[in-house]
């Protein structure tokens, strides 16, 4: 195998690995998109199995806006979502957390040892300022 015959192999090998991509993409969006219907997914799914190439293309062509939009959604989602957990696991609300609630998860963690009387001294003057 001489230096040619490898880097046409490592192209191929790329387009094959990009056409996979695109596929999957391709399928993960239209199994995420609610407003279609049943049958109008499975015209795709077949369209893809039958015309590949030119199925990926269609699909990127009519749908690639709103292959953009459903994704950026769906992470604005995530984000909104992992944001109200740590809120939630913090003890914070949007105002900030009731001063009285703060001090009394303090004195709980010092009473089970976990933080010591100059760190719970630390907790209770920040939910006091």
């Amino acid at each position: 195998m001489d230096l040619g015959d490898f880097l046409w192999s490592l192209l191929v090998i790329y387009f094959i690995v990009f056409y996979f991509i695109l596929l999957f993409r391709i399928l993960g969006d239209l199994f995420s998109d609610h407003e279609l219907s049943g049958w109008v997914k499975t015209g795709w799914i077949i369209f893809l199995l039958v015309l590949p190439f030119l199925a990926i293309f269609v699909y990127l062509i009519t749908r690639g806006r709103g292959m953009y939009v459903r994704a950026n959604e769906r992470a604005e989602a995530a984000d909104a979502a992992q944001r109200d957990y740590i809120k939630q696991v913090a003890g914070t609300s949007g105002g900030g957390a009731d001063p009285a609630t703060a001090i009394a998860k303090g004195h709980d963690l010092l009473a089970s040892g976990a933080i010591t009387q100059a760190e719970f001294e630390a907790i209770k003057a920040k939910a006091l300022a």
